[in-house]
């Protein structure tokens, strides 16, 4: 008997389907699925939600000085002329950016093993690139999901039934995070 459901597919499929509906998960919160998709892909998100808990705290805040181009009222670089060429204006700014411990960034390579990376894309200009910007799912995990869970030993998402599909018949669950 194997360890885990086939799902009817291969496992280049398989691998791909269960990436693509974690990430769906911890993006949205929930996702409407079969019973056998999201009692495997349960799995996958206890697991990543469990190791972002674990390496929540597990960070240092460094100051830095960096140079940041000075811009003007519409948002366009200033550039000044020295000895006749355009050269942009730079400001030094001190920024305090976090910086992850050694095996903090081990988890979050773990995690980008599993998770894709999301673009959003703002309701106004929908289908054009500009405004566009990409979410890393495993920022979210540290940031946003880890500190919700950290009184939990486990247990993160439920599985809710809604009735069977119209078409085959198959189970639907909800699959969400508590």
């Amino acid at each position: 008997m194997a360890g885990y459901r086939k799902l009817g597919r291969t496992a280049d499929q398989r691998k791909a389907l269960i990436r693509n509906q974690v990430t769906a998960l911890l993006y949205n919160g929930k996702i409407v699925t079969t019973e056998a998709k999201a009692k495997e892909i349960r799995k996958v998100a206890e697991g990543l939600i469990a190791l972002a808990v674990k390496e929540k705290d597990n960070f240092e805040t460094v100051k830095v000085t960096t140079r940041v181009a000075r811009k003007d009222k519409d948002g366009k670089r200033v550039k000044e002329v020295v000895d006749g060429k355009k050269k942009t204006v730079y400001d030094n700014v001190e920024k305090e950016i976090t910086k992850d411990m050694p095996s903090r960034v081990h988890a979050r390579r773990q995690m980008m093993k599993v998770l894709y990376t999301v673009t959003e894309v703002p309701d106004t200009a929908a289908g054009r690139k500009r405004n566009t910007k990409t979410v890393s799912i495993a920022d979210k995990l540290f940031t946003e999901i880890a500190p919700k869970y950290v009184d939990r030993k486990g247990g993160y998402t439920r599985i809710v039934k809604i009735g069977p599909r119209k078409g085959d018949a198959a189970m639907e669950v909800i699959l969400e995070l508590v």
